[in-house]
């Protein structure tokens, strides 16, 4: 099977998954919690090596205090015991975004997840928390400005180099998810999406469970990527 190498999901529809149920919309980020841990270590299982996963976005803030606080305690709850199976699987915990804004528990959480499983081998989760991917590139060109003005020699810099200058030195994604119906990428890993397959589907993040997994995988093993060129055995 011609597995992605780099897997991303935005997991779109847990306030609608509780909503449709009559219930508080911190219930539908709870079940999205457990559905992520099923699907990482689903996803490393198919022989995925990476799953970057948009958890909270920087202009999530603007929501209300109340799901704001509850969100933030969900990611500390995770971080700090609910990641274990992660843990024990092999996996590797990053977390990509800015730290502003962060409250300092919820730092303190992301440097215990990350310290605990940073010699696991088996594959990378990189979660996205108060990520936005313009701010990315943003942040990435200011360090870039840094080393240049530091005596770096930018003759042969190419678009690879950059990487290096992203949150994460990670290889491009080759399928991104979206959940919920939503046909937008919603400044979400804008440079690493370059030359990705885009899988969509209505069901709500919840309900995303690992046959729907690999139905986005289904769909990439079947895809001609070409990157811009052509297929020698279609052209000749």
């Amino acid at each position: 099977m011609n597995v992605p190498k780099h897997v991303a999901i935005i997991m779109d529809g847990n306030g609608r998954w509780a909503t449709n149920r009559g219930l508080k919309r911190s219930m539908g980020h709870l079940e999205g919690s457990k559905t992520l841990e099923k699907l990482a270590i689903h996803a490393i299982d198919m022989g995925v090596k990476i799953l970057s996963v948009y958890a909270f976005s920087t202009d999530n803030f603007k929501r209300s205090k109340e799901e704001v606080d509850y969100l933030m305690d969900l990611f500390i709850k995770m971080f700090n015991t609910k990641f274990e199976k992660i843990n024990k699987k092999g996996i590797k915990v990053v977390i990509s975004g800015r730290k502003e804004n962060l409250r300092a528990d919820v730092i303190e959480a992301i440097n215990t997840i990350e310290e605990k499983t940073k010699n696991n081998s088996a594959g990378i989760l990189n979660i996205c928390l108060n990520y936005g991917g313009q701010e990315e590139i943003i942040d990435g060109a200011i360090k870039l400005a840094e080393d240049i003005k530091n005596g770096l020699d930018i003759k042969n810099f190419t678009k690879e180099d950059f990487y290096h200058y992203l949150y994460q030195d990670l290889p491009p994604i080759d399928l991104l998810i979206r959940t919920g119906g939503e046909l937008r990428l919603s400044n979400f890993m804008l440079y690493e999406l370059s030359y990705s397959e885009f899988y969509f589907t209505n069901t709500l993040f919840p309900d995303f469970d690992k046959s729907e997994f690999n139905k986005a995988l289904f769909m990439y093993e079947h895809t001609d990527r070409r990157f811009g060129g052509l297929n020698v055995k279609e052209n000749n």
